[in-house]
């Protein structure tokens, strides 16, 4: 199959999404209309918007107010600063909100003067996290690439096999059988996320930057010590986010040589987007498909269905290290296809542009610049 005819069939399969319906999550006035949510700016101004078809967005405090003062039985909401705040509210509120402005704006003949089409629009993080969690090596394919390349390369000869992974108290405990290494999770600035369309930058010097497309969970409320069997619970929605990494090395072997600082965390090297798609419009997070593609060429293609461990044990590993807050994201790690499992790498490199599609959320496309000359002044 043509590099062609696996990008469009993902594109295809996107769409297909989006016309997917709903639950019954919201309640009264018809049947759900299916929406995505995103920040956005126009003219300046930044307002947190409802994306109907992938094309239209409604600034959604301007629909709320409207919909208020249209009617004295409606419930009162305050104007939502950012996105977080749909979040922590949409179980007392901003559900059947939203629902309501969705059915109202894809039945009238007329759009209202506060829906927008998308392309006029600037598109932003759809979600500022205070906490960015990634897993590392949650894809078989892609660490056991990783293992191949380096044997191949001499950096990591044959050995005897690794013991049997242990419980770690606390944190995981395993069930009898479970023969998997435990989860293994990093952080990411949330300083460094960007939008759909703000550019990669290159950091100066550095030119072994690899490309990895990962499916994220958005977390929907405060999150401590979730068992594995109730993570469901605390998910509101799913996105696309794009690690980019620095497989350059820190020069030396301080502390191991390991060093996520500075393999993970350069500015701008967290793209997230477009948008979050709340759980009750999603097909199947278990079973879906993300592709990368750089300057056209498709350099990952899998499926969520390939992690070691899947979102629901992601975030309880993560509740039981630290308090997940609504609007927090986790990203479900790499699949295989990066330039550390290739022996003829292809790096990304200044004029490429970058894009990450989850089926069922929309493309994430980023170009890749090189770092302009730093002031010193």
């Amino acid at each position: 199959m043509t590099t062609r005819i696996i990008y469009m069939a993902l594109i295809v399969a996107v769409a297909s999404a989006a016309a997917c319906r709903g639950t019954d999550a919201q309640s009264g006035g018809g049947a759900p209309v299916p929406f995505k949510l995103g920040t956005f700016e126009r003219s300046g101004q930044r307002f947190v918007g409802l994306v109907l078809r992938d094309s239209q967005v409604v600034d959604i405090a301007q629909a709320s107010a409207a919909i208020e003062s249209g009617s004295s039985a409606a419930q009162t909401l305050a104007p939502p600063a950012d996105m977080k705040q749909i979040i922590a509210g949409y179980d007392s509120g901003w559900r059947d909100r939203l629902g309501a402005i969705a059915r109202q704006v894809s039945a009238a003949s007329t759009p209202p003067a506060y829906a927008y089409q998308v392309s006029t629009l600037r598109t932003l993080p759809p979600v500022r996290p205070s906490l960015q969690l990634n897993g590392a090596g949650n894809y078989t394919e892609h660490t056991e690439g990783i293992a191949a390349q380096q044997r191949r390369s001499g950096a990591a000869p044959e050995g005897p096999p690794a013991p049997v992974a242990q419980s770690a108290p606390g944190i995981w405990e395993r069930t009898p059988g479970d023969r998997r290494n435990n989860p293994y999770l990093f952080q990411k600035s949330p300083t460094i996320v960007i939008g759909h369309q703000d550019s990669i930058v290159m950091p100066r010097g550095r030119t072994n930057i690899d490309f990895e497309c990962e499916f994220a969970v958005v977390v929907g409320r405060r999150a401590k010590y979730v068992p594995v069997e109730r993570a469901a619970d605390y998910i509101f929605g799913y996105t696309a986010h794009h690690d980019v990494s620095d497989r350059g090395g820190r020069g030396d072997r301080a502390m191991g040589g390991s060093d996520w600082l500075v393999g993970k965390n350069h500015d701008t090297f967290a793209p997230l987007g477009p948008y979050i798609v709340p759980k009750e419009f999603f097909k199947d997070p278990m079973n879906t498909r993300h592709v990368l593609t750089l300057s056209g060429m498709v350099m990952q293609d899998s499926n969520t269905n390939r992690m070691t461990h899947n979102i629901h044990e992601l975030l309880s590993y993560s509740s039981n290290l630290l308090t997940l807050s609504p609007g927090d994201v986790i990203a479900g790690g790499s699949p295989a296809g990066t330039n550390i499992e290739r022996a003829d790498p292809r790096w990304m490199r200044a004029g490429d542009t970058a894009t990450c599609v989850v089926e069922g959320v929309g493309e994430l496309t980023n170009p890749v610049v090189a770092e302009a000359a730093v002031s010193t002044n």
